[in-house]
């Protein structure tokens, strides 16, 4: 028999110290994103879903949990990504001309983990940028990207770069079903050669034979060389290519330290993505703790389709990586009426100390702080002595 206080699957408590750190990253991701120039805007998490899964956020039907307003009577969803919340905000709300740096923490939830392991409450940090066509907005969304994971300190980071047109190059002129080009997404992003060729039967001999040779296109940075001798000559795939080029070269001179890479088959993450798409890794984690790139038409369905290109990744996911912190340095004092012991407790906690009263009857046993000193009266006076 089932405990009535099982969470559903994939769904769980935060307890304190992993809820500390948590809100700890939260606070440093969002105040890193505000020294780039990015403005803070809090989507709510429930939206009518005609406007949450309308233009390239259908892909996220599945994923949405759906319910039925009890004011209105019309459907609405959790949303399951933010980004598409993102564009509206800067299409209809915002509405300004010229660049605008946006980012946003906040929940988002799946019907469906995304992997074995994976919550189905991701807490998701993103940062956006809207406006700007150019490669210097990829460029400065990736810096971003590679800050943001600096600061849980997780040692090296590899970076992996791939271009969403570089199948659409190689299926121009092809009039194939959204399911048709996702099964052959979904078969080049896991590598299988069988399930690729399964579904790549029916298309002419040469786009079969360049698709299996997106396969083995991944490595470092010589696999652009190997892109251009082997795939065809088409203007969109060749300036794909030379973008990745010009951004690898800019990545190289300011991040000496990050790993750089090439997957020109990686076509995982968004299926709004339109041009540049990245991943970054850590060393010893096997899935992408982030993923980012240009999806220039996300916000066309709002009336007004701006340059737009960002990241994002979930706080949970990434603070359960870093190294476990010492104990928090807390005061001990005793619980009493008298006004001269309450006027120095308030007097710590003013100064930014952690002061834990033992109240009546009780020993102090908190798991998350390590009380070091104590408040003692000396002489009338109330002080702190080490323990």
């Amino acid at each position: 028999m089932s405990s009535a206080w099982l969470l559903p699957e994939h769904f769980a408590d935060v307890l304190p110290s992993q809820a500390r750190c948590i809100e700890e990253l939260r606070r440093e991701l969002l105040d890193m994103a505000r020294t780039y120039g990015c403005e803070l805007v809090v989507p709510p998490l429930v939206e009518h879903l005609d406007s949450l899964l309308t233009g390239p956020a259908q892909a996220l039907d599945l994923k949405t949990f759906k319910l039925v307003d009890q004011l209105s009577g019309r459907s609405l969803g959790l949303r399951a990504d933010t980004t598409p919340q993102v564009a509206r905000i800067d299409a209809h709300l915002l509405n300004r001309e010229g660049v605008t740096r946006l980012c946003y923490c906040g929940p988002v939830v799946h019907t469906k983990p995304q992997g074995a392991h994976a919550s189905r409450e991701p807490l998701q940090f993103g940062a956006e940028i809207y406006g700007h066509a150019g490669l210097e907005a990829d460029l400065e969304v990736q810096e971003l990207a590679l800050d943001a994971l600096n600061l849980a300190r997780l040692g090296p980071l590899t970076l992996d770069l791939g271009d969403a047109r570089i199948l659409l190059a190689l299926l121009d002129g092809l009039k194939l079903s959204a399911d048709h080009v996702a099964a052959l997404v979904e078969a080049l992003s896991a590598k299988d050669a069988a399930a690729l060729a399964q579904h790549s039967a029916s298309l002419p001999e040469a786009c079969r034979a360049h698709l299996q040779t997106l396969l083995d296109l991944y490595g470092g940075v010589e696999v652009l060389a190997r892109a251009r001798q082997c795939l065809p000559q088409s203007p969109l795939l060749q300036r794909a290519l030379a973008d990745l080029e010009w951004l690898l070269s800019h990545l190289q001179q300011s991040h000496p330290d990050v790993h750089l890479g090439v997957d020109l088959g990686d076509m995982s993450g968004n299926p709004y993505y339109s041009g540049v798409r990245f991943a970054v890794y850590a060393q010893g984690y096997s899935d992408a703790l982030l993923r980012g790139g240009r999806y220039d038409e996300v916000g066309a369905v709002f009336g007004r389709s701006r340059p737009a290109v960002g990241f994002s990744l979930d706080v949970k996911v990434l603070a359960a990586l870093i190294p476990e912190k010492p104990l928090r340095a807390a005061v001990r004092a005793p619980w009493g009426e008298e006004q001269a012991l309450r006027s120095a407790v308030r007097r710590l906690r003013a100064q930014g100390q952690t002061v834990v009263c033992v109240l009546p009857g009780h020993e102090q046993q908190n798991d998350e702080f390590e009380c070091d000193r104590e408040l003692v009266r000396v002489d009338g006076q109330w002080v702190l002595r080490a323990l």
